[in-house]
């Protein structure tokens, strides 16, 4: 099952709203098959695992075990159900690592399984594969949109110059790890002095990996439409007080009392079915969401070597870190809230 997980992990960045998942066919104790969910839309693990196997192993597929780290579908989406493959390959024998939260699995795919005759075992590895998919199992389980903070700060807790102005504060490789984050989620965040001073493209240009849909807050449609918010390198999010449309790759959405921003933008991204946001600034925006509880993890970067001695306070967030390292000159600090 480690295996399994190992595999589901390269899907990474590609396969959202989707789950992570990897599959492996073993007869004894060798593997004849291995295969990953690699491109959301295309064929899933089970069937990626089962095309691998070679000619000469063809006749041991009835006779071999088949490790899978989340749930066979059965039901039709974009591919047909898992488990009819499973049912026609004559497999037996079933490891999974945990059950499918989505409405349309739920156990459904297992008790199929087993009603057919074929043993399924549950729960390998389970805390595991759960955690590897933790942003689809908490959009299914709570239907909303698992939420990441992140920002930068100086030593002395500046997020950005009193003007506004951009500070480089983070290391090119913390940057490259930056991207790394925007590409496993479907959609990234930033207020509006954000966009209007840093006048960031919020792409994932330094890691391979779709672009995330951009979501900004513009009340007033006051944002210069030359900024690189609204180029055509990603979809963009525009939430506003006045007008509900869409031009181009730009959709603006009316919300009406920002008071409960971050109520009102979890229903929104959920019909949209964006299994996972990521917000990026500036100070207002993240202490938004920190004092409205909408939050699952939130990533501090802290420069050992840049200071400005004055300008925007970064936010604060009263948590202790679940654990701390280092990427070149800069201090990472994770926190956990759930």
């Amino acid at each position: 099952m480690g295996r399994c997980l190992a595999l589901a992990k390269l899907g990474e960045g590609k396969v959202a709203p989707n789950p992570m998942v990897g599959a492996i066919l073993v007869h004894d104790d060798r593997i004849i098959g291995e295969g990953f969910h690699q491109q959301f839309g295309e064929a899933h693990a089970e069937v990626n695992c089962l095309k691998s196997v070679q000619q000469e192993d063809l006749h041991l597929i009835s006779q071999s075990t088949l490790y899978v780290s989340l749930e066979p579908c059965s039901h039709f989406g974009k591919t047909p159900p898992c488990t009819d493959l499973i049912l026609k390959s004559g497999i037996r024998k079933l490891v999974v690592a945990c059950r499918d939260p989505f409405e349309k699995v739920g156990g459904s795919g297992i008790s199929l399984l087993r009603q057919a005759g074929i043993e399924v075992l549950e729960h390998v590895l389970e805390a595991e594969s759960m955690y590897l998919n933790r942003h689809f199992f908490h959009f299914h389980t709570h239907h909303k949109p698992y939420v990441t903070l992140k920002w930068a700060e100086t030593n002395d807790g500046y997020i950005s110059a009193k003007d506004y102005g951009s500070v480089a504060i983070s290391h090119a490789i913390t940057n490259r790890w930056v991207h790394r984050m925007r590409a496993n989620h479907m959609a990234i965040m930033v207020g509006y002095n954000t966009a209007k001073y840093d006048d960031p493209s919020l792409t994932t240009r330094l890691w391979p990996g779709k672009n995330p849909i951009r979501i900004v807050i513009d009340k007033q449609l006051q944002l210069n439409r030359n900024n690189r918010i609204f180029s055509d390198e990603a979809d963009t999010i525009v939430l506003n007080q006045l007008e509900e449309k869409t031009e181009n790759n730009v959709g603006f959405i009316l919300v009406k009392d920002f008071s409960s921003l971050t109520t009102q933008l979890m229903d929104i991204l959920y019909q949209k079915n964006i299994v996972s946001l990521l917000v990026e600034g500036g100070t207002t925006l993240l202490e938004t969401f920190i004092n409205e509880g909408c939050w699952n993890e939130a990533w501090k970067i802290k420069s050992s070597t840049v200071l400005l001695e004055s300008g925007i306070k970064a936010p604060i967030l009263h948590a202790s870190p679940d654990h701390q390292f280092r990427i070149g000159p800069d201090d990472i600090s994770f926190f956990k809230k759930d």
